[in-house]
């Protein structure tokens, strides 16, 4: 089902002049390894490849349960804010399920929506010349009946759902990825609360997913792109910068996600403090030049 899915959304209009930006103007020999990696590779060769659908979600879910291994955890949940009718949800659950069994990782889904489209905008920060009242409704009970047990939908005004939602994150299943796609930056700033819990809710360094980063009229004077910026004003020890060297350590390094990802970092969590971070082994740089 879902490689029927992948099929139609590949040559859908939209996705198939996508297609043929980034990827075709690709190495000619990557492309050729990928049609192996396609047919015969594992899911993190696909993932490293660019070869699942939303990969805006497949590569940060892989990485934050790679994180949450090395610091010894076995689960994490992962967030959507913004879920409309629900497609990115469920293809967040999906590769959920495949980066649990390619890791041994749990993973708990989250998503968040108001379940009745887009509020008024409030001014020229929200970006009105692209989304408006109304947009990206919610047929809810559809939904509820296609999600698998792995995911939650809580539904309502995130400034009501996310503390609640942050008082039952626990230390040992944190937050290890969000997802922002909210559209507007009044949206935004509250969406981004959710990064104000306890040090421990969270892995030390989390990926975060600016959705509507990409149109023309974004700047960091409106959208997503302010609220980062006055998140990163008022928290001292918390930080939401782009991912660092991404597109140096994609095999491709064309697609617009990449420009998309950012990180969250948790300064003031115990992994990142001198008190308290923990490695396995000492650091150690051998000198070939020493006999």
């Amino acid at each position: 089902m879902l490689n029927s899915y992948a099929l139609r959304r590949a040559l859908s209009d939209k996705k198939y002049k996508k297609i043929f930006v980034e990827r075709l103007t690709e190495p000619l020999h990557l492309n050729l390894i990928s049609a192996g990696v396609a047919l015969f590779g594992s899911y993190r060769a696909k993932v490293a490849f660019d070869l699942m659908v939303r990969q805006q979600y497949a590569f940060p879910v892989l990485f934050a349960a790679d994180e949450a291994k090395k610091l010894g955890l076995k689960r994490i949940q992962v967030l959507e804010f913004g879920v409309a009718t629900g497609a990115g949800l469920l293809n967040l659950c999906d590769c959920a399920a495949r980066t649990e069994a390619e890791t041994g990782i749990a993973i708990e889904v989250v998503g968040f929506d108001t379940g009745s489209g887009m509020p008024p905008a409030i001014d020229y920060r929200d970006m009105p010349e692209y989304f408006q009242e109304g947009d990206y409704p919610m047929d809810f009970e559809a939904l509820r009946r296609s999600l698998p047990g792995r995911c939650r939908l809580l539904i309502g005004d995130v400034a009501e759902t996310i503390p609640a939602y942050l008082a039952s994150v626990t230390a040992e299943a944190p937050v290890g990825f969000i997802s922002v796609d909210v559209d507007y930056y009044s949206s935004a700033v509250n969406t981004l609360k959710v990064l104000d819990g306890r040090p421990e809710q969270y892995l030390p360094l989390l990926p975060v997913y600016l959705d509507d980063v990409g149109m023309d009229g974004a700047n960091t004077w409106n959208g997503e792109l302010l609220a980062a910026a006055e998140f990163n004003a008022r928290q001292p020890m918390r930080k939401i910068a782009p991912f660092n060297l991404l597109r140096s350590k994609r095999v491709f390094k064309n697609a617009q996600w990449i420009d998309r990802m950012f990180a969250a970092h948790i300064h003031d969590h115990p992994a990142r403090t001198p008190a308290t971070a923990k490695r396995a082994q000492q650091a150690y740089i051998p000198n070939e030049y020493l006999r």
